[in-house]
């Protein structure tokens, strides 16, 4: 492994086993991930994004050496995750969204405080960085608080500070922001690249559901769907694989009938998403070129689908998503994350 690399994966994967307890046999084998190859450099923020299900959280216990792959290897700062989790532990922290992490008789210094101790953080030098990290995320006047009085976004602003206090070298955010509010959460994607600017040798893996998110935040993002990384590039390099493509957004009426399937039998149509709204319908359409519209509005209007709103706009992180997975992200969300 290069000494620039922080994570570095080769035909990572893992299968869960179910077994038959009365019969004592293999019942079946879910494929959690499969060949999973990536390199990540110091430094980086690094996105994996892809619905519940796909393996992202599966991948962040075997990097945090919780886990055990079952073909392939991982290394962590240097270290393999199998044979020398003692050296990667120190040097890593993880915050996972909507934990409740900590004690909640005790106050929010208090739990941060008693969490530095695991790492061994000397007394005073933890409360200098409580106190620094507390007020950067906005938590400064809460540093008295019992935790069980905090609301959820504030909760989960101290697990955020849990996670920076080691001054990891790599820290992982699984779903950092998930249930917070909008505010609570533009602090947070706030505090993240800022620690980074200020840290500029430290490396952030994220996983999170929210493409905008990963727009903001990430230098590269892999898009990961049923165990695999279908794609893995700066988010701008992605979006510049549908800019060959016409993407449209049409507000309908009713869609009587009509189906995606139905309009992507037709020449040209790479793609058709239909979602119901507001008592009409929205279709998200990628077209191989402008040509093809005419044709998708001559089976709208054969179904007396009437169009109320039409726009062409450029390429976004859902659109690679939709293109490589298959549907929306919302869709996909049913699923238990492996």
């Amino acid at each position: 492994m290069s000494a620039d690399l922080a994570i570095e994966t080769h035909n990572l994967g893992r299968i869960y086993t179910i077994r038959n307890r009365r019969e004592r046999r293999i019942r079946k084998e879910v494929v959690a991930l499969r060949d999973v190859n990536l390199q990540i450099p110091r430094g980086e923020l690094f996105g994996l994004l892809g619905p519940n299900g796909a393996g992202k959280t599966t991948l962040i216990k075997i990097l945090t050496t919780l886990l055990a792959p079952t073909t392939g290897w991982a290394r962590v700062a240097g270290f393999d995750v199998v044979r020398e989790p003692q050296k990667i532990r120190p040097r890593i922290n993880m915050v996972s969204g909507g934990e409740a992490s900590g004690y909640g008789l005790l106050t929010v210094r208090e739990n941060l405080w008693m969490f530095a101790q695991f790492y061994g953080l000397p007394s005073r030098e933890a409360n200098r960085r409580i106190e620094e990290l507390l007020r950067r995320i906005g938590l400064a006047d809460r540093i008295h608080t019992k935790s069980s009085d905090l609301s959820t976004g504030l909760r989960q602003k101290m697990n955020i500070v849990r996670g920076f206090l080691t001054d990891p070298e790599i820290l992982f955010l699984d779903e950092p922001t998930l249930g917070l509010d909008v505010n609570a959460a533009r602090d947070v994607r706030r505090f993240i690249r800022e620690w980074l600017d200020a840290h500029p040798d430290r490396t952030v893996l994220l996983t999170t559901h929210y493409m905008v998110e990963a727009d903001e935040l990430c230098d590269r993002v892999a898009i990961i769907s049923q165990g695999r990384v279908l794609a893995c590039d700066s988010p701008e390099a992605l979006k510049r694989r549908l800019q060959r493509d016409a993407l449209f957004d049409i507000e309908i009426t009713a869609p009587n009938g009509l189906t995606s399937a139905m309009l992507e039998a037709l020449p040209g149509v790479r793609k058709a998403v239909l979602t119901d709204d507001d008592g009409g319908a929205r279709l998200n359409l990628i077209l191989a070129a402008d040509s093809a519209l005419p044709g998708v509005i001559h089976v709208l209007t054969e179904r007396a689908v009437q169009v109320r709103h039409l726009t062409k706009r450029e390429p976004t992180l859902e659109d690679v998503f939709v293109e490589l997975v298959g549907r929306p992200l919302a869709e996909e969300e049913g699923s238990d994350e492996q």
